[in-house]
Formats: C-alpha cells, sequence, structure tokens
C-alpha cells in the first residue's frame, strides 16, 4: 500500500500526455517532447513510476545525458522523488567507468592508456609531420574534423568519400586531412593514449568482442533512457546498440526542431527512424509548454511552420501553458552600433526595473558578435557574462592583433587611413580581408579580426577636433596611435570581473537555458542564415537555431537586426526565418497569429526613428509617439489634460466624436514632443495640411501655456 501511493504521488499533477509518458508499457518509447515542455519531469518520473511500482529495479536503470548538468539534475529529480541507485550519466562518463572497470581484464594487465583532454597538441603534431604548419584555430579546426569522422565510425582510408558524401566543408583539402587524420592516429598509439572517441570505441569493442563482458554489462543494464536523442551520433549509437543487445526497453526523448548540432557529427534521423526500427514502439507527444508565455510560443510555432526536411516531419504545434505575456518585438535599427547601444539601454532599463541580470540574455549567430554587446553593455553599466567563450579582448587572437597593430605604427605611415592600416597591421598576423577561411575555429577568428577591422571603420569616421585658436577647429583625422589607445580603453573596461552580469551567448551554447527575457539580435540574411550555410539541410538547421532561440524566452522576448553593418553600409535585409515580416505590401498585421508587435504600412513611408532607442517605428501609433511603446514616455501630464479638454470642446461645438479632431495617439504625442514650430507640428504623424489649417496655430498656443478658456475664446470652431 505504501509503495503504491508512493507510485501514486509520482503521478500526482502530470498532465494527460505525461502521464501517457510516463506509464507506458515496458519496451521501446518515443517521447517526442518540444522546449519546455516538462521532459525531465517525464522522464524521471517514468523512471521511478516503474521502480515504485516493482516493474524495475533502479539499480538496472541507465539513463544517458549530453551534459554532466543534466545528469546530475536528473538523479536529484529521482531522489526526491524517493528512488535511488539509478545511474544517470553522459555517454562518455558511462562509457568511461565501463572501461576502467574491465580494463585489467581486456588489456591483459596493461596499463589503461592516458586519456587526451584536448586533441590540438597531437593534431598539431601530426599536421607537421604530413608538412602541414597550423595555427591554434587551424588545429581546432582539424581536430574537429577527426572527431566528425571518428564519431561518423568513418577511418581515414574511408575520409576523402564520407567527406564528400556529406558535403564537408573540410578545412583543407580532404586529401590532406585525411593524412593528418591518419597521423594523428599513428601518434597516438606511439605515445599510448587515447581520445574520447576511442574511448567509447573500446566500450563498444569490450563488449562485442567479448562475451563475458557481454553479458556482465547486460546484466547490470537492463532499462535505458537516452535524453536528447536528437543529437546521438553514430559511434554512440554503436554503444547504445551494444548494451542493448536486442533488448527494446529503451525510452528515448528528444525534438526533431532541435537538432542544430550536425556539423559535429550528431544526426536525427536515430529520433526520425525511431518507429520503424522498432516496430512496436510506444510514440508521446509533449506539447503543453510551462515555460513561456503564449505570445512567445506562438512565435515558436510560426518560425518552425515553415520549416522543411526530415526533422520537420516531427515538429510539434507547441501550446502555451503560462498566463498571456507581452508581445514580442521586432525592431529594426540603422546599423550594428545603434542596435547594441539599444539593446544595452534596454537591458539597462529592465534592471533597474527589477529584472535580475542573470535572467537576462542576448543571443546572437556567432561569437564575433558579442563585442558590440560588451561594449554597449560596459559603457551602459550593465554586467554581464560571456557563456562558453572568452570575453572579446580576452581572446587570443585579439591580444595578439592588439600587439600586432601597436607594433604596426612604427613602419605604417600616419597619413594611412585607419581602415587600411588597420588591415595591413593585420596581415602581421596572417589576417587577409578576403573570403574567410573554412573551418569553424579558422573562421570564428578571421571574423574576430574582421570585428576589429569593422571598429576602425566607425571610430575613423568620427574625426578629432583639434582647437586652433579661441573660435576656430579643425578636423584632425584618427590615427592608427589613437585606435591603439581606444583598443586598450575598451579591454580596461571589459576586464572587470563580474559575479552576475547578462549572458552574452551564441545561439548554440544557450541551448538547454532560459531566461525571464532574451534578445535575438542581428537577424538579417548572411547572419542568420549565415552566408555559409549553402545546402538546404544546412539552411535548415539555421531555422531551427532560430527556433531554439525564441523557446529559451520565458515571458519577453525582444527580435531585431540592423539594416547595415556599419553607419552608411550596405543595406541588408531581415531574415528569412522572420514570419512577422510581410512581404506582399499589404496593410493587415504582418503575420497574423505569430504574436509579433509590428505592422506593415500600405505605402513605402518615410522612415520614422524612436527618438529614445532608435529603432525604426513601423506601428501607426508608434510614429505618432515618435518613441517605441516600450521606450520610457516623458509626457508633459499637465499639457496633455489642457490638450484633452480642449479637444473635448471643439469636438462638441463641430458635433463629432472627439477622436475626429485628434486621436489619443496624437494628444500624447504632442505632450510628449511639445511641438514649438509649425515644422516640427506637421512632423507628427496624423497632422496634415487640413488640420494644421484648422487647428495648427492653437495647439502651438497651448503647447507655449496658454489656457483652454484662452484660446477657446479667439478661435471659432465651426467648419
Amino acid at each position: 500500500m505504501v509503495v503504491h501511493s508512493a507510485a501514486e504521488r509520482v503521478l500526482a499533477g502530470l498532465d494527460p500526455e505525461q502521464r501517457s509518458a510516463v506509464t507506458a508499457p515496458a519496451g521501446p518509447v518515443c517521447i517526442l517532447a518540444g522546449a519546455g515542455t516538462g521532459k525531465t519531469r517525464a522522464v524521471t518520473s517514468r523512471i521511478a513510476h516503474r521502480a515504485l511500482t516493482g516493474d524495475i529495479a533502479a539499480r538496472h536503470v541507465l539513463a544517458v545525458t549530453f551534459t554532466a548538468r543534466a545528469a546530475a539534475e536528473m538523479r536529484a529529480r529521482l531522489t526526491a522523488l524517493g528512488v535511488g541507485g539509478v545511474q544517470a550519466r553522459t555517454f562518455h562518463a558511462a562509457a568511461l567507468r565501463q572501461v576502467r572497470y574491465f580494463a585489467p581484464r581486456l588489456l591483459e594487465g596493461r596499463a589503461m592508456p592516458e586519456l587526451l583532454d584536448s586533441k590540438v597538441r597531437v593534431v598539431t603534431l601530426a599536421a607537421a609531420k604530413v608538412g602541414l604548419r597550423t595555427d591554434r584555430a587551424a588545429a581546432r579546426d582539424l581536430a574537429g574534423e577527426i572527431e566528425w569522422a571518428k564519431s561518423s565510425l568513418v577511418e581515414p582510408g574511408e575520409y576523402v568519400v564520407a567527406a564528400a558524401k556529406a558535403l564537408r566543408e573540410t578545412p583543407h583539402e580532404p586529401a590532406k586531412v585525411a593524412e593528418v587524420f591518419a597521423a594523428y592516429e599513428r601518434l597516438k598509439r606511439g605515445n599510448g593514449v587515447i581520445d574520447f572517441e576511442d574511448m567509447l570505441r573500446a566500450a563498444v569493442w569490450g563488449i562485442e568482442e567479448h562475451a563475458d563482458v557481454a553479458e556482465q554489462v547486460r546484466g547490470q543494464y537492463r532499462h535505458f533512457v537516452v535524453d536528447e536523442y536528437q543529437d546521438v551520433n553514430p559511434l554512440q549509437q554503436r554503444l547504445l546498440d551494444a548494451w542493448l543487445g536486442g533488448r527494446d526497453d529503451l525510452t528515448v526523448v528528444g525534438d526533431a526542431s532541435q537538432t542544430i548540432y550536425s556539423f559535429t557529427g550528431a544526426t536525427s534521423s536515430y529520433l526520425i527512424d525511431f518507429p520503424r526500427r522498432h516496430r512496436n514502439a510506444t510514440v508521446v507527444r509533449l506539447v503543453r509548454d510551462y515555460r513561456s508565455t503564449p505570445q512567445v510560443v506562438g512565435l515558436a510555432n510560426a518560425v518552425i511552420s515553415q520549416a522543411r526536411g526530415a526533422e520537420a516531419r516531427l515538429r510539434l504545434e507547441l501550446q502555451g501553458q503560462r498566463p498571456p505575456g507581452p508581445e514580442p518585438e521586432l525592431r529594426i535599427f540603422t546599423d550594428e552600433p545603434a542596435e547594441a547601444n539599444a539593446v544595452a539601454a534596454r537591458c539597462r532599463a529592465l534592471v533597474d526595473g527589477g529584472t535580475p541580470a542573470r535572467e537576462i540574455a542576448v543571443l546572437f549567430r556567432t561569437n564575433a558578435q558579442s563585442e558590440a554587446y560588451e561594449k554597449a553593455l560596459t559603457e551602459a553599466a550593465v554586467p554581464y557574462v560571456v557563456q562558453g567563450a572568452e570575453r572579446f579582448f580576452e581572446r587570443p587572437e585579439v591580444r595578439q592583433a592588439m600587439i600586432a597593430l601597436r607594433a604596426a605604427t612604427r613602419s605604417i605611415p600616419g597619413e594611412t587611413p585607419l581602415p587600411a592600416a588597420v588591415v595591413e597591421g593585420l596581415a602581421a598576423v596572417g589576417w587577409a580581408p578576403d573570403a574567410p577561411p573554412p573551418g569553424g575555429a579558422a573562421r570564428e577568428r578571421w571574423e574576430a579580426l574582421a570585428a576589429l577591422v569593422q571598429l576602425a571603420e566607425e571610430y575613423a569616421a568620427t574625426p578629432e577636433v583639434v582647437l586652433i585658436g579661441e573660435a576656430a577647429a579643425i578636423e584632425r583625422p584618427v590615427t592608427l596611435g589613437d585606435f591603439n589607445e581606444e583598443l586598450a580603453r575598451r579591454a580596461a573596461q571589459q576586464h572587470v570581473p563580474t559575479v552576475e552580469g547578462v549572458t552574452l551567448a551564441s545561439l548554440h551554447s544557450a541551448k538547454g537555458l532560459e531566461w525571464d527575457a532574451v534578445f535575438l539580435v542581428g537577424l538579417a540574411e548572411g547572419t542568420l542564415p549565415t552566408t555559409y550555410a549553402k545546402t538546404p539541410e544546412q539552411v535548415e538547421e539555421e531555422r531551427r537555431l532560430l527556433y531554439v532561440g525564441v523557446t529559451r524566452a520565458r515571458e519577453w522576448l525582444w527580435l531585431s537586426y540592423a539594416a547595415a553593418r556599419s553607419p552608411g553600409g550596405r543595406a541588408r535585409r531581415p531574415s528569412r526565418f522572420l514570419p512577422q515580416l510581410d512581404r506582399s505590401g499589404g496593410g493587415e498585421r504582418a503575420g497574423a497569429g505569430t504574436g509579433v508587435a509590428r505592422r506593415t504600412e500600405r505605402r513605402r513611408a518615410q522612415v520614422v526613428s524612436c527618438r529614445i532607442c532608435g529603432a525604426t517605428l513601423l506601428a501607426g501609433a508608434d510614429r505618432k509617439l515618435g518613441r517605441c511603446p516600450t521606450c520610457p514616455s516623458d509626457l508633459d501630464e499637465e499639457l496633455y489634460e489642457r490638450l484633452r479638454e480642449w479637444r473635448q470642446r471643439v469636438a462638441g461645438a463641430q458635433k463629432v466624436p472627439a477622436y475626429v479632431v485628434f486621436t489619443d495617439a496624437t494628444l500624447t504625442a504632442l505632450a510628449e514632443r511639445k511641438p514649438d514650430r509649425t515644422e516640427e507640428l506637421i512632423a507628427i504623424a496624423g497632422i496634415g495640411p487640413r488640420k494644421l489649417g484648422l487647428y495648427g496655430d492653437t495647439v502651438l498656443a497651448l503647447v507655449a501655456g496658454a489656457g483652454v478658456d484662452e484660446v477657446c475664446s479667439q478661435k471659432s470652431f465651426e467648419i
């Protein structure tokens, strides 16, 4: 009876879909769990319920996750449910534990090889062996390519063909990468070391080739759970199959719409094909989103609804369960510095309004984008932390570049234009302003140094003013020395350590995290999707990145892009993944149902920017106000009340509704902007030539301080 009541308590509070997942019969179970749908609760409750009802013994369960943090959370939840003894580990931790345990038997008394923490050092040596000089970034890219091959069960002799089939963008010519791969394997064996993929393979080999090991492992682990199943690679699946040994008591949890790591070898094909591989599988869909407001959920659904390809067959339409919240905001800025400054200002306002800085995140496509936000947040006195990467000025390539630029002041003529001088100075560290190199790390290094060139272009656009007398001044072009001082100042500001702050993170490193307020920035073509996404499959993965970003927000979501990278730069288009952008030119609310606060105009109108944050204003009411609805108001309440009283008298005299005279939005704009000239008055949307002629002088008088009785005695209201 006690066991029965404990099992019933596990089911308490579960929604119908979660309950179905928990109580599904033994055997293959596939839980398709959308973002924020309580997948960890469902899977831990399933383990606990089966253990408490006597269906399984907890010590026979192996739950596999992709991060140590997720494994620790799973263990903590199971303990809270009254179930101990479950092994919750990452693939690597589980394999390492087994390999170490069986090493004396498998290695016949020999010592277990040392496990490499990083491939980079050995890869650098391997590259040198085959005549290839590499810096650290190039070695990291080669290491990543070798890791992809080994995770995909590809041997050195098979690499060239496999890379071509997979449409890999290789860091060097494929045959050369294969040579480095082979040399890397030889060096490892010669030095008696193994890498993480070797360790997974050793675990597979121990089970597949040693019946006694297989019997012991399978006797210990009889029930399996795999989290984030869309991220499994072929080597990990091979290990899982070895553990199972033909049995089918397997529960997998995943979301094909969050498949964003295919470049590492991860594939959603095992999740997609699960019902085909396991004909008697139970499939449960978790769609009730408890993380985000219905407004955020609506946008997430709109983003992923346009997805194509294999993953799209398993997409889930989420149902928001939280109370309504604010509409996601779309902002358009003239350039990236303006975008970063506006984001920083809003972060400052959120923190001042009581939102903890740790509950705010700024998410971008590449780490190279972080510098602008580091600078803007620093200047706004908002603390920040960088997730998954060093701060911009702490990156090795940036430190090396700053040293090179300081040295360049001695060799580059002072009259050389600053951007050209910076490009010339960066040549000393191997940077050139042509197409970025292939490979993730090398490309990221190139983009970080390209960001320095962009900084130089922006800095050169503001020449120094030098006084040459009491009433005369000239503009002095900024020099490379000036720029070096500016970089040193920025680096000093951004090196201040912080314990807690706004999170700056790439979309990849934000996976699995969530915040109250999220800024998704840089949503322009060429950035998201990146220009390096060439195939339809790569473009779809970029779409899923945006989906992951949207679903990180609990309550407040800002989406923005800059019309140009730098002031006066070449115009860019918004990301094709933004469903709320109506390209038809119609006047209905763009992307109806997506929950994004934006309207398109029936005709191309003059660009109006928010006078507070600089964003392009799209909605008619916002254009009248001259500011975003969420930017702070500077309303003169006394003037507003006088304008309302005057409008009421005018409407009464003309026997028309008050809004026919002026709408509330126009009155608010007048009370905020307080125009004192006809030119300023007519600049307010809603005040055309006719109303200017009827009411212009009166309104200007009211703004100047005249009373309602005074202006009403001087003006006839008859049309």
